[in-house]
């Protein structure tokens, strides 16, 4: 970990601005730049102050990002992207991706995704990310230059792999079970949080009420008004503070929704594994068949039903030159296989080692954060309702002198 960039350089996205332009349709198009700034902690911690670097990045970019680490690194828990598009909300904040508010805590999410790869053993040394922070023209072409989207596995082999493996590993489909269930109970808890938020919301809105009923009333009454008046003002604040409280109750929502689309990075590596399970099996599968055509070709005995020996029945045997030539050189392609399938063991070997590795770091990190963010969230509701309780403590005493 002391090699990490974060320890080297600070990191921040620190603002976000509207722009207009051309995309590759050619088509007028509005996007949010995002500028990302670099310092080295090295001089800091000499006394001296080291120049800022900064670039701009569109979200694009960021995807751009992300796609080569997964294809790059699939046995990585690669750190997933803040939300494009706001879901899980309650109905008084807004969905619109240009919104300020859900640009402000989309800067943030990008952010910590930057953090997160910075400070990870095996992204944070890789070439691209690091000319990603630090290099603004000519990023993109640097990236495709890689080659990374020919490596990349489709969807529809990740599926067929998905099917057909016959020896999965238990370890791997326990873990995709795993995050199929994290992604439903946080997709669930941030439900019920967003419908929760909206209750609350109500409640607030209604002490409003209350403080404009005791102002009004505080006008025609002269023994009671002034208790009335200070009493309407405590209700007015309450009600006022809701924004600010569900604003930050949004952020630890971040937090948690941040798991949500980890579970897709956890079912990725699984995927992965799959189709590397899946090669080795068509692989061993292949030798196996050569070898059995070998033993025929060598014994002449068909021993299961093949169109080749049909053909043979009704043709004739071919001649001992021609039997020779096509033994040699299934010979070779055993020899081959043999070698290729001693490969594919050891690099899927290599993978779940490293992979498992990384699955238990990443889950170190997920204990470590969620309790985080659930103990701070249970702190701001503690506070909110204390704050409540004060607010009718202060009526009770405004009432008390009336």
């Amino acid at each position: 970990m002391e090699d990490c960039l974060s320890k080297k350089i600070e990191i921040t996205v620190s603002e976000a601005e509207k722009r207009t332009g051309r995309n590759a349709m050619n088509m007028q198009e509005t996007y949010t730049a995002y500028l990302i700034e670099t310092r080295a902690v090295e001089s800091q911690n000499e006394g001296q102050c080291s120049p800022v670097d900064s670039l701009w990045r569109r979200y694009s970019e960021f995807e751009l990002l992300r796609n080569y680490l997964l294809v790059t690194f699939p046995h990585i828990v690669v750190p997933p992207l803040p939300e494009k598009r706001a879901d899980f909300v309650w109905h008084k904040l807004s969905a619109d991706n240009m919104d300020p508010d859900f640009v402000e805590r989309r800067r943030i999410g990008l952010e910590n995704f930057l953090l997160r790869v910075a400070s990870h053993p095996v992204l944070c040394q890789d070439s691209i990310f690091y000319s990603f922070l630090t290099q603004e023209g000519g990023w993109k072409e640097m990236v495709n230059e890689t080659g990374f989207q020919l490596k990349a596995d489709s969807r529809l082999k990740a599926l067929n792999a998905t099917f057909r493996v016959k020896n999965p590993d238990k370890r791997f489909t326990e873990l995709k079970h795993y995050s199929d269930e994290l992604q439903s109970v946080i997709s669930h808890l941030l439900r019920v949080r967003a419908r929760v938020a909206d209750r609350l919301y109500g409640v607030y809105k209604v002490h409003g009420n209350y403080g404009r009923v005791f102002s009004e009333w505080s006008a025609i009454e002269k023994e009671m008004g002034d208790g009335l008046q200070s009493a309407g003002h405590h209700m007015d604040v309450y009600a006022a503070s809701i924004d600010d409280i569900l604003e930050e109750e949004e952020h630890y929502a971040d937090q948690l929704k941040e798991y949500l689309f980890y579970a897709e990075a956890l079912r990725a590596v699984c995927r992965k594994h799959e189709l590397m399970q899946y090669d080795l099996e068509m692989a061993a599968q292949d030798l196996t068949s050569k070898k059995q055509q070998c033993e025929e070709l060598a014994t002449g005995t068909v021993r299961t039903f093949s169109l080749k020996g049909m053909t043979s029945k009704l043709f004739g045997q071919e001649n001992p030159e021609q039997r020779e030539a096509k033994i040699k050189v299934l010979e070779e392609q055993i020899q081959e296989g043999e070698e290729q399938l001693k490969s594919k063991n050891l690099e899927g070997r290599d993978f779940v080692k490293s992979a498992w590795a990384d699955i238990e770091r990443f889950k170190e990190q997920k204990n470590h954060d969620l309790k985080e963010a659930l103990i701070s969230y249970a702190v701001m509701q503690i506070s909110m309702c204390k704050k409540g309780i004060q607010v009718w403590t202060n009526a009770k005493e405004c009432f008390s002198k009336m």
